[in-house]
């Protein structure tokens, strides 16, 4: 599918967010692991969280549609399923559940699909056997091999800068092995906000996870039992900023963006609001919406060390901004869906943008931006960026392979054509 759009379109009126993609794939999980059933509601429905539900349901959970959700009866002992758990391309899958693969009964083979069989595990895999567990990894990518029940627990360590999924599986999992452990980060953690996220999905559930320090260490006590919860899943500031971001290069009225949680703390991507405040949109946040108006955007100094899935979002607002925008702290983008760095920077540079691509950022300068047909590299989020620089463009941009964003958010482009955005979506 194609999505061709006009520039000079102007976003307009109000929309609900998107359910959260984080926080569903992590209720799923939670609610699995629990005794009971656990009702979940407004969880997102795309290929990366139909990955998990389906890999949940391969473990023995039972799953059932309800008014506003989908209730999930927990499994009380995983057993290992008889067929590969295929991840799709949903890393958060893949890496949750190595751990939790480790409490199952059998051999669980975990593989994916595309991108996601280059993404690394190794540091994961390798932690885990120095604490007893029987895993095997392809030169440290999918898939992987886990034989269970083989995760007593004890004390591990994993870098702080590879991947915040790592320790987030092991939240999920540590819980319930038969002894005490302690996660240690090895560096910095980046991307503190989704394990937090983890952390705080868990609790709901019942488990207890203490934070060390500013996120040096997780002391995870053994022998605990998840219990069933209650879940509403609230918007996703990741997929909402980019109809933020929108508003903010087009909207003179403004546009509401509603169904977002401000109260909920450790929400991954809620920084996209001192983000548009920094460049200089307008923004009225109030507790469950967000309203952005256009504003004079000037570039910034962004650091996404905690904030990674932003920088697409950064990158397309800095293509119109005035000035020169620097993003640092990048540099795992480079193994994410695709090289996100570098695609940013190729096709960006195709829309007329002066952009230069560094070892962990970018630095774009805003200038004139014209039409031109874009590769997103199979990316959602390069697709929804480039989507959104394509609004306030000179001429007609055409995003090729637009269906991508379906793994985050599906109707992204019906959503901005009907907000006003000049879109056309050709098969």
């Amino acid at each position: 599918m194609k999505a061709i759009i006009e520039g000079d379109s102007k976003i307009r009126g109000s929309v609900k967010a998107p359910p959260s993609k984080s926080y569903t794939h992590r209720a799923f999980i939670a609610a699995m692991l629990s005794e009971g059933e656990t009702f979940i509601g407004n969880p997102l429905s795309s290929a990366d969280t139909e990955a998990t539900l389906k890999a949940c349901e391969a473990f023995g959970a039972e799953t059932e549609e309800a008014k506003g959700g989908i209730i999930i009866r927990g499994v009380e002992r995983l057993k290992a399923p008889s067929q590969p758990i295929n991840c799709r391309e949903s890393a958060s899958t893949l890496r949750f559940l190595i751990p939790v693969a480790a409490l199952a009964e059998g051999k669980t083979v975990l593989t994916g699909e595309g991108s996601l069989l280059n993404r690394p595990v190794g540091p994961l895999v390798e932690a885990l056997r120095k604490i007893g567990v029987k895993c095997w990894s392809k030169d440290g990518k999918p898939p992987v091999l886990v034989e269970g029940p083989s995760l007593r627990g004890g004390e591990i360590s994993l870098p702080g800068n590879v991947s915040s999924q790592f320790f987030s599986g092991l939240i999920f999992a540590c819980p319930l092995a038969e002894r005490n452990s302690e996660v240690k980060v090895e560096g910095r953690l980046e991307s503190k906000p989704y394990v937090d996220l983890t952390v705080h999905v868990v609790s709901r559930h019942g488990v207890r996870v203490e934070i060390l320090g500013d996120h040096e260490a997780f002391k995870i006590p053994g022998g605990q039992r998840y219990r069933a919860a209650v879940h509403k899943v609230p918007g996703d500031f990741s997929s909402a900023s980019f109809l933020m971001a929108a508003a903010a290069l087009t909207s003179e009225e403004g546009l509401k963006v509603e169904g977002l949680n401000l109260e909920l703390q450790n929400q991954p991507d809620i920084e996209i609001i001192n983000v548009l405040r920094g460049m200089g949109a307008r923004v009225e946040a109030e507790s469950f919406h967000v309203k952005v108006s256009k504003g004079n955007l000037r570039g910034i100094t962004f650091n996404a060390e905690d904030w990674p899935d932003l920088v697409p979002v950064v990158a397309a607002l800095a293509c119109h901004a005035e000035g020169e925008t620097r993003i640092t702290g990048a540099g795992r983008l480079r193994i994410k869906e695709s090289d996100r760095l570098a695609a940013l920077s190729r096709e960006l540079s195709k829309m007329g943008v002066k952009v230069e691509e560094k070892a962990d950022g970018l630095v774009l300068r805003g200038g004139r931006v014209h039409g031109a047909e874009i590769d997103p590299h199979g990316d959602h989020r390069i697709a929804m960026a480039c989507a959104v620089a394509a609004l306030k463009a000179e001429g007609e941009t055409v995003i090729f392979n637009a269906e991508c964003v379906g793994k985050s958010y599906p109707e992204f482009f019906q959503v901005l054509r009907e907000l006003g955005g000049r879109v056309k979506l050709v098969e």
